[in-house]
C-alpha cells in the first residue's frame, strides 16, 4: 500500500489533534467490539508497517471522536484486556526459578522478561509511530489522569504510559529554544494560553515580557515543534526583585541588559497535563543559567520571584499556626487598626482572603510581621507526605535553591492576595551550593534558608 495513502488516512488525526472540532459520540456495543478487534490486531502487529500505522491512525481517529464515556471505555479495554498473560508469566517464572545458578539462567530471565511485557506497550508504541502520535498520547494521558480519580483499574495503563513518555521525553531528546517577539505567531499564542503563574493580559504585555531586558526559554520535543513543554520567563535586573507588578510594568523603562547583575525567574509554566510525573523542569533551569552566564558575564545572582500558592489554604487548616504567629505587640497594633481580637469580623474576612484589607494602610502594617512569620514557618517547616507542603517550594528546594527573602505585598493581584495575602518569596540559586542543598533536601528534608528567614520562622 503506497505511503501517500497512509498520509491521507492520517490527515484527519492531524487536524483533530491540532484543534479541529468533530462530533463526539458514545460508542455502541458493536463499536466497542470493533475497537477491541482493532486493538488486538494492533497489538499483534498484523500486516506490514504501512498497514499497522493505518490501523493505529484509524484507532486514534475513533478515540478522538468519542465522548468522555466512550474514551473511558476505550481505555478500560486497553488497561484490562491487554496486560501480561498470568499463565505465561507463571510458567516463565517457574522456568526461571529452576534455571537459577545454571547455564540457562540468563535465557530463562529473558523469557520471563518477555512474558511480563504487556500488549499495552505494543499498542502505545503503534500510536507513537503515527504523525502527531506523540501529541495524541500526551493528550490521551490527560484523559487517563482524569478518569483515574474514580477508576483505579486504569492504574496499570497509566504506569506503562508514564514510563513510555518518560523515555520518549528524556531530556536528551529535548531542544532548548529562546522565544522572542519574532517567533511564529502560533507559538506566541501558546505562551498566552499556557502561562499559569501571571496571566498575560494583552499583546502589549507579551511584547514587554519579550523585550531586550527579558528572556523566555522553553523545552520542545522534535515531534511537537510548536508545543512548548515547559517555559520560564526571566527578567534581567540590577538587584533582587520584590514586587511582580513593578517587574511586569509595561511602562517601566527598559534596562540596558549589559548593566544587569541579577536574573529573576518570575514564571515557570508546565504546559502538558499528560506529562505529569515526567520531570524536566530542573534541567530547564540549569540550561537557562548556563546560557545566561555565557551571554551576560556580569550576571552574578540567579533567583526567582515566586508565588506561595498553598499558604492561605494551609493556614486556614492549621489555626494554631496562625495564633502562634501573632505576638502581644502585634495584637496592640491590630487593636489600633480596629481589630479587637481573634474573633474580629475584619480579621476573619482577611483570613478568608476577602479583598479590600490591603487598601487599609494601618491594617496592612499591623499584619505584615505576623504574616511574614507565618509564611517563613510554612516554607521551612510545613510538610505533606514527608515533602514540602508548598508545590512551588517543593520544586525549587528540590532543585537546590535557598529560601532567600520573603516579600510583603509583592503580588496584589486577586490571585496573589487570595493564595498568599500578596506575599512572594525569592529562591536563590547559588551555583556553589546547589548540589549540597539538593542532596540535603532529598535525603533529610533540610531546607537551606537565609538567616533573616530563619529568624522570622522562630516561634
Amino acid at each position: 500500500m503506497p505511503t501517500g495513502l497512509v498520509s491521507r488516512g492520517l490527515s484527519k488525526v492531524r487536524a483533530m489533534v491540532s484543534g479541529a472540532t468533530a462530533k463526539k459520540t458514545e460508542p455502541s456495543e458493536q463499536t466497542l467490539e470493533r475497537i477491541r478487534q482493532q486493538l488486538r490486531e494492533c497489538a499483534e502487529g498484523r500486516g506490514g508497517e504501512v498497514s499497522t500505522r493505518q490501523r493505529a491512525a484509524r484507532l486514534a481517529e475513533t478515540y478522538l471522536r468519542l465522548d468522555d464515556a466512550g474514551r473511558h471505555a476505550f481505555l478500560r479495554i486497553i488497561a484490562l484486556e491487554f496486560g501480561p498473560d498470568p499463565k505465561r508469566v507463571a510458567k516463565a517464572h517457574e522456568a526461571y526459578q529452576d534455571a537459577v545458578g545454571g547455564e540457562r539462567q540468563w535465557d530463562a530471565e529473558a523469557q520471563l522478561r518477555a512474558a511480563m511485557r504487556s500488549s499495552r506497550i505494543r499498542i502505545l508504541t503503534q500510536f507513537n509511530a503515527i504523525p502527531q502520535g506523540v501529541k495524541f498520547l500526551v493528550d490521551l494521558r490527560t484523559d487517563l489522569l482524569r478518569f483515574l480519580t474514580s477508576d483505579k483499574e486504569l492504574k496499570p495503563l497509566d504506569r506503562e504510559l508514564e514510563a513510555r513518555l518518560s523515555a520518549w521525553f528524556d531530556v536528551g531528546f529535548l531542544e532548548l529554544q529562546r522565544i522572542t517577539w519574532h517567533s511564529p505567531a502560533a507559538l506566541l499564542e501558546k505562551l498566552v494560553e499556557y502561562e499559569a503563574v501571571h496571566e498575560i493580559r494583552s499583546w502589549t504585555d507579551l511584547k514587554n515580557r519579550l523585550d531586550s531586558d527579558r528572556r523566555c526559554y522553553a523545552f520542545f520535543h522534535p515531534r511537537m515543534p510548536l508545543e512548548p513543554l515547559i517555559f520560564v520567563e526571566v527578567a534581567l535586573v540590577e538587584e533582587l526583585a520584590d514586587n511582580v507588578q513593578k517587574l511586569l510594568d509595561e511602562h517601566a523603562p527598559v534596562l540596558d541588559s549589559a548593566h544587569a547583575r541579577t536574573a529573576i525567574f518570575y514564571s515557570i509554566s508546565s504546559t502538558q497535563d499528560g506529562l505529569r510525573g515526567v520531570s524536566f523542569g530542573n534541567f530547564l533551569l540549569k540550561r537557562v543559567v548556563e546560557d545566561l552566564r555565557r551571554d551576560f558575564p556580569r550576571l552574578d545572582t540567579f533567583a526567582t520571584l515566586s508565588p506561595i500558592p498553598g499558604l492561605a489554604r494551609w493556614a486556614r487548616r492549621h489555626p494554631a499556626e496562625i495564633a502562634a504567629a501573632f505576638t502581644a505587640t502585634d495584637w496592640k497594633r491590630l487593636a489600633a487598626a480596629g481589630v479587637a481580637d481573634a474573633e474580629s469580623p475584619r480579621l476573619r474576612a482577611f483570613l478568608d482572603s476577602q479583598p479590600g484589607w490591603q487598601d487599609d494602610p494601618a491594617l496592612a502594617r499591623a499584619l505584615r510581621d505576623p504574616l511574614l512569620r507565618l509564611a517563613a514557618r510554612y516554607l521551612l517547616e510545613a510538610r505533606r507526605d514527608g515533602r514540602a507542603a508548598d508545590p512551588v517550594a517543593r520544586f525549587h528546594l528540590g532543585n537546590g535553591a535557598r529560601v532567600e527573602r520573603l516579600n510583603w505585598m509583592a503580588d496584589i493581584s486577586h490571585k496573589g492576595l487570595e493564595q498568599s495575602w500578596g506575599m512572594m518569596v525569592n529562591y536563590l540559586y547559588d551555583p556553589d551550593r546547589i548540589e549540597t542543598n539538593l542532596e540535603a533536601f532529598a535525603c533529610d528534608g533540610k531546607v537551606d534558608a537565609a538567616s533573616a528567614v530563619r529568624r522570622q520562622a522562630r516561634r
